[in-house]
Formats: structure tokens, C-alpha cells, sequence
């Protein structure tokens, strides 16, 4: 169960399919990102692949020469485009995939258009999702419902992207669902359906044990996204924002040209791959052994080139030392600015209460440092509101509450009525009367003793204590101990044996903190496989768009008690 890996097969063999000679790849919007996220640009010239073309471009020149690979989604708008291609072809022979089912009809037209024969196969090639990790997907959908029910186009998208998922792994699962979440229950007798409906592409080997599908919802789980990370990839994309695998460093005091935009890419970045996990303080000590490194190959400058075989040697290293000069001088760039930025908005001290508010159950303790930390200037609006979101979610109930005087704390900060109205909205969308789940309070008597515990030891790292609520469902899941009466399975049949193909699909987005978690789980659970998708990858900034684009705007927060009432219940 590899997503990279069956996106990156799909490509290889539009291209081998094709024969040899010169080709171009002709893609949409979408699948120019599906493809960027597998394959580097030099990696696909490598295979013949000498132009890359957009079909919603209409100044392309005429080349005959070339034959051309047309990746693209089944909609109406590129069908349409294809068939104004057809008509007048650019190119020498087409080769035509699309991303997922294509319908009859359509597949009529384009035979229609195609007066000249230059078509020379239609596939489904189902790659209609952005494989960002082996074990993580997402389909880049930000606002995928308004209230607490799906947007429409935004259902469908995601049923293609989950039903090209289950294809391209070649998985025809169970389902289980989030019970208290109506937008899971839909999603999942979409895919059902789909399911129904195209058995024959479903129609693949049993396996002893069937793999299973799991849906969940975004607003069961309000905290993790709204925290600071402490992890490589997840602190990049917190900080800085990771948009297929590119970092934007454009605002980056001082930044030279070429390093504007960066990509980090696990598949071809080995410092990436081996340190995306690891924690702050560990990168920053692996950075400098990569410098030293880096210092100890670099070819020397007064080196004797005198003999035929000095040169071919120096040539030979060149490309390797100038990637590793590019791979040092970029991650070198990153942890820098994660650096600057940590110290600029007093990040250690935010974080620390950020995490006693998420794991501990100490209100008094909680109110003070909140209060201490809104009183600090280095500490941005944003992160003042995040710590006062943070509270509301976790003391909503309790006895003192005292949102509205943080409320007014934040207001006499000077922080912008946009922030101040997020906080309620927060709660609207993920506070107690929504949630499936108890998020703060451990279950049974297991769960209390470690905690205890946990207390006594201390924590090994103050920073890292929270564990997402996805890690105790999927520990569940695994031990064969979810509940169905919270995760009731869809259709009769229902699992007897303990599942060990698991996809995990979160509406409203996942996050890279749940990736690590996925990541753990597969690497200390053998036999056992698990795939984490979201309708996107979150930051804190996303979420909050996220929120907002669901239709919970908040209220003015002039003086009320935030307890809201949202109209539609669960």
C-alpha cells in the first residue's frame, strides 16, 4: 500500500505504453499537480518526455513530430477541450488516459471527433489523487461543506479521489464510519455505491482478511490542527506552508534568487527523507553534519587537474556535488527561517502552554499562562487567538470558565475582530455538542493509570506530549476494540478478524501530525498496513480558512457567553 508508488506506475506506463520517440504530456490543472508530486522534471525528460502542455492552453504550436500523452480528469470541461483537439490534432498520434471512470457517452464523442485516427487508445488510469507520502493523500478540497453537510461538488470530487484511491491500490474494502458525523455516513455510501456500480473494476483477489475503510470528520478532533508542531515536515508546512511538496520562501529576509521556491520531496531528497520526523533539535544537529560533510567532499579549489583521468574524475563528481550543494544550501535556507520565525513569535513558550492546554486538565494553571502569554508583545495576534481557541475547545464547560475575559484581553490587545470571531466559530464547528468523542478526558481505568504515570515520569519532551485522538481510534482499530456503536459499519457484513489493510480518510482535512502518527503505527504494528487520507492537509492558517469556508463565521464577541447553537444539529 504505497501512493507514491502507484501514481509514479501509472505514469511510467503511460510513457512505456507509448513506445519509443518524442513525446509531450498534455494535463490539466490537477493532474500536472498529481504528476509533480511523483516525478521530477529531469526524471521524466530522461524518459523522452520533452514538453509539457496544458489542454486548456490554446496558443500550442503545431508539432507532428511529437506523440502525445494526455493525462487528464474526466470532466466536462476537458472532454470538451480534448474534442476541440481532436478536430484539429497538434500532434501525431494521442494517447489518451483519464484519472478515473469515464462514461460511455463521453468516450463516444471523443471516437466522433477523432475524424483523422490519431487516437491510439483510451485508458483509466485511476492516479486522481495527490500522493504527498507512501502513506498520505490528499485532493488539495479546501471547504468541502457548508455547515454540517457536503457541498456537492466537493462530495463528488471526493468520492472520485477516494474511489481512484481504493482502485489504483487495487481494494475493494469494508466501511466503517464516524457515527455522530452525517457528512460521513454520505461520503461513505457514496463510495459505496461507486463501488456497486463498477464491480467489475472492484473484482479483485480476495484476501483472507478485507481490507477496511475508515471515514472520519475533521470538527471530532479541533485541537490537533490548531497546534504548533515540533516535527521537520509538520513544523514546514505550520510555518511556512508546504503546496505539493513547494515551499514559498519569497518572504524570507535577505533570500537569494534561486531559492525563492524550494521543493521538498521525500522521493528525491535524501536529507528530507531520513530527518522529515525527526524533531527540531535533532535536525538542527543533523543539518551541521550534513555542512561537514558537505565541506569535506567539496572539490577543492587549487585541485590538480592535470591528467585526462583528474578531469574525467572531477566531471564524474561534479552533478552529485552540485545536487548535494543545492540539497545543503535549501535546508540549510528552511531551518533558518523555522529558527527565526521560533524566536520572532516566542514559539518554545506558546507551545509549551499550547500542549498543557491540549494534554493537561488543570484549569487554573491553564487561565494564568494564557493570561501570561496575551500580555507578551513578542507573542502575534495569531497565535493569541490560537492559545484562546485552544482554551475555549477545552474548558467549555467548566465550572469557571472565563472565556469572555480573554475575550476582552484580546480585544484590549488590539487583536482584529477576525481573529476574535474565529474563536467562537472554533467551538461552533468542533466543541462538545458536535464531537462523537470524549477529546480530553482518558476513557477507562488503562487510560488514567498511564496518565498518572505519564505525570510521574514526566514527559520526555514538553513540546510533543499531545497524541492526536486519530492515534487511540486507529490503536482500537487494530486491537479489534472500535466500538461499532460510534463507528457502526456500513452494509451488514462486519469484520471478524483484526484488519490489517487500513485506509483513513478525514472530511475536513488531516494533518501532518496525524501522518507521523500513521507513520508509528505501521512502523511498530508488522502485518499491519495503514493509508492516511483528508480532503486536504492542514496548517493552523488552513483550518481556520476551513472553518470559516464551512459557514462558521463566529459571532461578535462583544460581552456574550460562548456556548453557540448552530442550526443544523448532528
Amino acid at each position: 500500500m504505497n501512493a507514491v508508488l502507484a501514481v509514479k506506475q501509472y505514469v511510467s506506463k503511460m510513457i512505456e505504453d507509448s513506445g519509443p520517440g518524442m513525446k509531450v504530456l498534455l494535463m490539466d490543472r490537477e493532474t500536472t499537480g498529481v504528476v509533480s508530486m511523483v516525478y521530477t522534471q529531469s526524471e521524466i525528460l530522461q524518459k523522452e518526455v520533452y514538453l509539457f502542455e496544458r489542454i486548456d492552453s490554446f496558443h500550442r504550436e503545431t508539432m507532428k513530430h511529437l506523440k502525445a500523452l494526455c493525462f487528464l480528469r474526466p470532466t466536462k470541461e476537458n472532454v470538451e477541450n480534448l474534442i476541440q483537439e481532436l478536430r484539429r490534432p497538434k500532434y501525431s498520434i494521442y494517447f489518451i488516459y483519464f484519472s478515473n471512470v469515464i462514461s460511455k457517452s463521453d468516450v463516444k464523442s471523443l471516437a466522433e471527433a477523432d475524424e483523422q485516427e490519431v487516437v491510439a487508445e483510451v485508458q483509466e488510469f485511476y492516479g486522481d489523487y495527490i500522493a504527498v507520502n507512501p502513506h498520505v493523500f490528499s485532493l488539495n478540497l479546501l471547504g468541502c461543506c457548508q455547515g454540517r453537510n457536503w457541498d456537492p461538488a466537493q462530495l463528488s470530487r471526493t468520492t472520485q479521489g477516494l474511489t481512484a484511491l481504493l482502485l489504483s491500490l487495487k481494494k475493494c474494502p469494508m466501511i466503517r464510519y464516524q457515527l455522530s458525523s452525517e457528512s460521513a455516513k454520505r461520503l461513505a455510501e457514496c463510495v459505496k455505491q461507486v463501488i456497486t456500480k463498477e464491480y467489475e473494476l472492484f473484482d479483485f483477489r480476495r484476501t483472507e482478511v478485507p481490507p477496511l475503510l475508515l471515514i472520519l470528520d475533521r470538527s471530532d478532533d479541533a485541537i490537533t490542527p490548531l497546534l504548533n508542531q515540533w516535527t521537520y515536515q509538520a513544523m514546514v508546512h505550520e510555518l511556512l506552508g508546504i503546496n505539493n511538496n513547494r515551499i514559498d520562501l519569497s518572504r524570507v529576509p535577505g533570500i537569494s534568487k534561486d531559492l525563492r521556491e524550494v521543493v521538498l520531496s521525500a522521493e528525491n531528497d535524501e536529507f528530507y527523507a531520513n530527518n522529515m520526523y525527526l524533531n527540531f533539535a535533532e535536525i538542527g544537529s543533523n543539518i551541521k553534519n550534513l555542512m561537514e560533510d558537505f565541506q569535506r567532499r567539496k572539490p577543492k579549489e587549487q585541485q590538480k587537474l592535470e591528467s585526462i583521468a583528474d578531469m574525467k574524475a572531477f566531471v564524474e563528481n561534479y552533478p552529485q556535488f552540485k545536487k548535494m550543494s543545492g540539497t545543503v544550501s535549501k535546508h540549510v535556507t528552511v531551518v533558518g527561517e523555522l529558527s527565526r520565525l521560533v524566536g520572532e513569535r516566542n514559539l518554545l513558550e506558546v507551545s509549551e502552554v499550547e500542549q498543557e492546554l491540549a494534554c493537561q486538565n488543570d484549569h487554573s494553571s491553564a487561565l494564568q499562562n494564557v493570561r501570561r502569554l496575551l500580555q507578551n508583545p513578542k507573542v502575534t495576534e495569531f497565535d493569541a487567538a490560537r492559545l484562546v481557541m485552544l482554551y475555549a475547545l477545552h474548558y467549555e464547560r467548566h465550572s469557571s470558565n472565563s472565556l469572555p475575559g480573554l475575550m476582552t484581553d484580546l480585544k484590549n490587545r488590539g487583536v482584529s475582530e477576525k481573529y476574535r470571531k474565529l474563536v467562537s466559530a472554533v467551538v461552533e464547528y468542533g466543541g462538545k455538542r458536535v464531537r462523537g468523542s470524549d477529546l480530553f478526558s482518558p476513557k477507562d481505568a488503562v487510560a488514567i493509570t498511564k496518565q498518572f504515570f505519564k505525570g510521574l515520569k514526566g514527559v520526555e519532551n514538553v513540546y510533543t506530549q499531545h497524541q492526536p485522538l486519530l492515534q487511540e481510534t486507529l490503536d482500537q482499530l487494530i486491537k479489534g476494540k472500535l466500538k461499532d456503536s460510534q463507528y457502526p459499519y456500513l452494509g451488514p457484513n462486519t469484520l471478524r478478524d483484526r484488519p490489517q489493510d487500513i485506509i483513513v480518510f478525514i472530511i475536513g482535512g488531516a494533518t501532518y501530525e496525524e501522518a507521523l502518527t500513521v507513520y508509528n503505527l505501521n512502523r511498530t504494528n508488522p502485518g499491519v498496513r495503514i493509508i492516511l487520507g483528508g480532503t486536504t492537509i492542514h496548517n493552523t492558517k488552513s483550518f481556520l480558512e476551513e472553518v470559516t469556508a464551512s459557514g462558521f463565521r463566529g459571532r461578535s464577541t462583544e460581552g456574550s457567553q460562548v456556548t453557540p447553537r448552530s442550526s443544523s444539529r448532528r
